[in-house]
């Protein structure tokens, strides 16, 4: 385990932030990590290029076959794969030529980039990076008899699309790519469970399918509902943007969103909101103690403590100063502290035994490297040695 260090300029140091992206999801975890937190790798879905695809091949002819009056261009690297396809296919050329005359619209920076890269030159592009936006300044315009492509993202943009149709258009799709669930579900269930106990901080989404595979794999596990409940309270959901965040908005789950849909971004969002959701200040015999994720900082220096002693402290210091029963402190023990691995009962809950809690009393002590920090009531329990008058409220943290 790592031993104390300053968090001046680590402000996610002591959190547990869990990536399921697929795509980038090695710069994610370097501008996380840089940051202190630590990071849990768990992919939610992967990419499947269809550069081979019949299907891709046939709308790529479609779009030669007659003029195109607009071209939706979605994603920096669809268009990309879109361009590489066609030239396997001897189609590059023609295929250019034909979206240079057309009305080509960028969903957002990246898309721009690649059009230009092509040697082309986007009419419009919106200021929000949204699908929904393109949709509505294509509906300003009379689209009766209008060939409209639109490049897909790994979903069918079906409300869009339809929406098209209805106003009069001819839509060509262009399935660049799609998305699957991972092949390998195993990090995935393990991050579910992981927000469920409460030992993982945020989880962070770049795409929608992202979020419905996560919630699929929850619901396989028999976990979802309790995923949600994670999300709604202790565990922080920070989504690229809204069209990504539409699955959670959905079933009332908040979200932390950046301005900009930016990988950069949502970790500067992060930054500022984790802190605040999941940290919590008390002052212990005159020491300066911060709770964060899994790490306790004591005077500028960052301890991190084990999930069963942690989750001691936590008890406590929602009721600082005051004694908490070994009874009530068995009941936030994590599972895998049962009695024999078997859960005993205590008002229906499953409950660990007291010699459990007194071994996470003993590794918390030697956790925090302090003596008196959390004091023994002979036959009554624990408490932190503070004044309860002195305590900083609890923010928005819930129990974790």
């Amino acid at each position: 385990m790592d031993g104390p260090r300053k968090t001046e300029s680590e402000p996610l140091a002591g959190f547990a932030v869990g990536v399921t992206a697929a795509r980038r999801h090695e710069e994610l975890a370097s501008l996380l990590e840089r940051r202190g937190a630590r990071v849990v790798h768990a992919p939610a879905i992967r990419l499947i290029p269809l550069a081979d695809d019949a299907d891709l091949l046939a709308a790529t002819e479609e779009c030669l076959a007659r003029p195109l009056d607009h071209a939706v261009v979605t994603t920096g690297i669809g268009f990309r794969a879109w361009l590489e396809a066609a030239d396997g296919w001897g189609l590059r050329d023609a295929l250019i030529e034909r979206l240079g005359v057309a009305d080509l619209l960028a969903r957002g920076p990246k898309a721009r980039g690649a059009i230009r890269s092509a040697g082309l030159q986007e009419r419009w592009s919106p200021e929000s990076e949204s699908c929904a936006e393109v949709l509505g300044h294509l509906l300003e315009k009379d689209l009766t008899g209008a060939r409209v492509a639109v490049q897909l993202y790994g979903d069918q943009l079906t409300e869009f699309t339809e929406a098209l149709r209805e106003a009069g258009a001819e839509v060509v799709e262009i399935p660049v790519y799609r998305w699957s669930r991972t092949e390998d579900p195993t990090p995935l269930r393990r991050l579910v469970g992981q927000a469920v106990a409460g030992t993982v901080d945020a989880i962070t989404f770049t795409s929608s399918p992202a979020v419905a595979a996560t919630l699929a794999v929850a619901a396989e596990d028999g976990l979802e509902e309790p995923l949600l409940d994670a999300l709604r309270t202790h565990v922080v959901a920070a989504c690229v943007g809204p069209v990504t965040a539409q699955l959670l908005t959905e079933r009332d789950v908040p979200t932390v969103q950046p301005e900009r849909a930016r990988i950069g971004a949502l970790v500067r969002a992060l930054v500022s909101d984790l802190p605040v959701r999941r940290a919590r200040q008390v002052e212990v015999r005159g020491i300066s103690m911060e709770l964060r994720g899994h790490a306790v900082v004591l005077d500028g220096q960052l301890k991190p403590i084990a999930p069963a002693p942690m989750a001691i402290l936590r008890a406590l210091a929602r009721r600082p100063g005051h004694v908490v029963s070994r009874a009530e402190l068995c009941g936030v023990l994590p599972s895998r502290l049962l009695v024999g691995g078997v859960p005993w009962q205590r008002d229906g809950r499953p409950q660990a035994d007291e010699h459990a809690v007194e071994m996470a009393v003993a590794r918390l002590r030697r956790g925090l490297g302090r003596a008196g920090i959390v004091e023994t009531v002979v036959k009554r329990g624990y408490r932190l040695a503070c004044d309860p008058r002195l305590i900083e409220p609890l923010r928005a943290e819930t129990s974790g």
